[in-house]
Formats: structure tokens, C-alpha cells, sequence
């Protein structure tokens, strides 16, 4: 009786009850539910820059178009396919001294711009070239920087006559799956077109690159698992051979 008489939470004095029940003192938790800035507030809601800001899809718009040339698209901070091949394909990268030029060129080029070079293979008469750009609209720039370099020197060593190259083509994936049966084409390049039957055997192409980089293994999964490569046509190169 004298535990139950004289609970915490009902005290004997009236007025002592009542200031405590007029000031809470014993339902502290319906104060706190008062107090709810959590719920005023709602920032999360209200800040929603991705939503308001979408360059991504902007730029993807951004294209131009040449009389007699192929159109080219200039995204920002995307993947790159680049296919680029000399004039009536004649065999002017055959040397392996050129060959090793151009790679030189084409990374000094991309550093320059700062853009990412993931894969690349450079044939006889023809190159193709994976990379992540960061500044779509400097593409032109740089291709022409790469070309007209290259065509210098190519005529040095060749007596060839101009132009030296034909055009470049160049195209952006999609999602990885994309991504991937682009660089299965482009690693399988050199057996495509009858360089070797054994990508160990051609020296000129990221392929080793590829191997340090992911083993064997998974390369040889990569290849079962996007067989797609076999049958890829360059649509963008107006469907050539390349």
C-alpha cells in the first residue's frame, strides 16, 4: 500500500498534481512528439539538382554533320568507339616503325585532351580505338591533330600520295553489354581479317594489355559470353569492312 500510495506518477498533493500534469512531468514522450523539425523539414525533397540539371542528356543531342563525310557526335564524358582507315585502303601502316608512330600520336593526342585510351589495334590499313572522352567537342580537333601528323610522316617514309587517309568513323556505346562485343571486335581485329589465327601472335593491339589486365580466363569468358562480335557490322562506317 505504501509503494502504491506514493507512485512517482501521482503524487498526494493536489497542487503539486496539478503543476505536474499542467507542466507534463510524467508524458515526457508527447513533448518529443510535439517537437518534429525532421518532419518540417524537408531539404531532400526540395534540393533535387539531378532532376533540374541533365547535361548527359543535352549533349547526347550534339552531332554534326558533314557534306561527304560521316556524322560525328560530341558527348561529354562517354565511351568512344573510333574507326579510322587510309585512303583506298592501301596497306601505308604496314611498318612497324609507323605503326608505333601512330600509337605514340594517338596516346599523346588523348593525353592532351584529356581523354581516356581503354583498347586500340592498329592493321595495315586501318585502326580502331576504345576510349572514355571528357570534352565530346574536341574530337575533330583531335583526330585532325593525329591524321595530319601521321600523314607527314607517312609520306616520308612511303613516297605515297595524298590524301593519306580516308575518313574516321566514330560511334558511342550504349551500356556494357555494347561496350564489350565493340571490344571483342576490336581485339579480335587481327584474326578477323587474317593477320594471324592467334591474338598472341599479333603485337600491335592492347590484347596483352587486356591479358595483364583481367588473365585469360576471363577474356576467354568475355569472348563465350558476347559471341556477338563475329557478325558486328559498323553500321557507322557505312557498313564497311574495316
Amino acid at each position: 500500500m505504501l509503494l502504491h500510495s506514493e507512485n512517482v506518477c501521482t503524487p498526494k498533493t493536489s497542487a503539486l498534481r496539478k503543476r505536474l500534469h499542467s507542466e507534463n512531468v510524467c508524458t515526457p514522450k508527447t513533448s518529443a512528439l510535439r517537437k518534429t523539425p525532421a518532419l518540417r523539414k524537408t531539404p531532400a525533397i526540395r534540393k533535387t539538382p539531378a532532376i533540374r540539371k541533365t547535361p548527359a542528356i543535352r549533349k547526347i543531342m550534339t552531332k554534326k554533320t558533314y557534306h561527304h563525310s560521316p556524322t560525328h557526335l560530341f558527348i561529354d564524358d562517354t565511351p568512344y568507339f573510333i574507326t579510322a582507315a587510309i585512303y583506298e585502303k592501301r596497306p601505308l601502316l604496314q611498318s612497324p616503325t609507323i605503326k608505333t608512330m601512330l600509337l605514340e600520336r594517338i596516346k599523346h593526342s588523348f593525353n592532351q585532351h584529356q581523354w581516356e585510351l581503354h583498347h586500340w589495334v592498329i592493321l595495315d590499313n586501318h585502326y580502331h580505338i576504345l576510349g572514355q572522352s571528357r570534352r565530346g567537342r574536341v574530337l575533330s580537333v583531335m583526330m585532325k591533330s593525329i591524321h595530319s601528323f601521321m600523314a607527314y610522316h607517312i609520306k616520308e617514309a612511303t613516297q605515297a600520295s595524298s590524301p593519306i587517309w580516308w575518313n574516321y568513323w566514330d560511334y558511342c556505346p550504349r551500356d556494357e553489354q555494347d561496350y564489350t562485343i565493340r571490344l571483342n571486335y576490336l581485339l579480335n581485329n587481327p584474326v578477323k581479317h587474317g593477320y594471324v589465327t592467334n591474338l598472341n601472335d599479333y603485337p600491335f593491339s592492347s590484347f596483352f594489355q587486356a591479358v595483364d589486365e583481367h588473365g585469360v580466363t576471363h577474356l576467354r569468358q568475355q569472348f563465350r559470353e558476347y559471341p556477338e562480335y563475329r557478325t558486328l557490322v559498323l553500321r557507322e562506317a557505312y557498313n564497311d569492312d574495316f
